[in-house]
């Protein structure tokens, strides 16, 4: 799916001189800043998905959830996000265990859900009926719910891939939710961003889609939370 980068070594050689090369620098190790703490009362945020949310491939501070609630924080968002994703989840696997993840009675809901029926060729209108039930458990826990669409590659034909993936705008419209309109903008395909598989990002296609959900989700919260003032 793209060409794979090679990285090739250049070994610097002094000269003719017949006395040793000296020894190679020690590479520092890697620095991580550390994660801003979670207040203890912070609101909870859902990240409901299969392994586009689970961080397939990825330590668990690198997955697109961890990224973003350090974002949060460190914006003024005192959340705490939670990773309710499943690597290899289809829509029907998600709806039977939605009800534990609605448990937290999130503030924010973020379904990514049904890349994995449209890479297996599964019934669209059973995915849509199974995105249409977990949304309403979400709703019915209290949450607001946002839903993150889904793109699948050709390999289905244009009138599967087509269908599929009018599927989410038509959820989030009929159901009133706001919409994100692909999780992976900017990172889908791009070699420098996914891992060998082709699919799932890398460290920094994660923080890149972190960044995308950390900007839409950002005015869902300030306006809940202007509405919770006003109550």
């Amino acid at each position: 799916m793209g060409k794979l980068l090679s990285f090739v070594t250049v070994l610097a050689l002094a000269g003719c001189s017949a006395a040793p090369a000296p020894p190679p620098e020690a590479t520092p190790p890697v620095v991580r800043v550390s994660a801003p703490e979670v207040p203890a009362d912070a609101a909870i945020i859902v990240a409901f998905g299969d392994s586009l949310t689970a961080g397939l491939g990825l330590a668990p501070e690198d997955n697109y959830p961890s990224l973003l609630q350090n974002s949060l924080l460190e914006q003024g968002f005192p959340y705490r996000v939670i990773n309710e994703g499943v690597s290899g989840d289809t829509s029907a696997s998600a709806l039977a265990r939605v009800d534990t993840a609605a448990s937290e009675h999130a503030e924010l809901a973020l379904i990514a859900i049904g890349a994995n029926d449209g890479l297996r060729g599964l019934p669209i209108d059973e995915m849509e009926k199974n995105l249409r039930e977990i949304v309403k458990r979400f709703a019915a826990a209290g949450s607001q719910v946002a839903l993150a669409g889904m793109r699948i590659p050709p390999n289905m034909g244009p009138e599967y891939v087509q269908d599929f993936e009018a599927v989410f705008p038509r959820v989030a419209q009929d159901m009133e939710i706001p919409l994100l309109p692909f999780l992976l903008e900017g990172v889908a395909a791009d070699p420098n961003l996914n891992q060998d598989d082709g699919i799932h990002p890398n460290e920094e296609g994660a923080r890149m889609v972190a960044k995308l959900v950390a900007d839409f989700v950002k005015p869902l919260l300030r306006r809940r939370e202007k509405k919770a003032e006003t109550e």
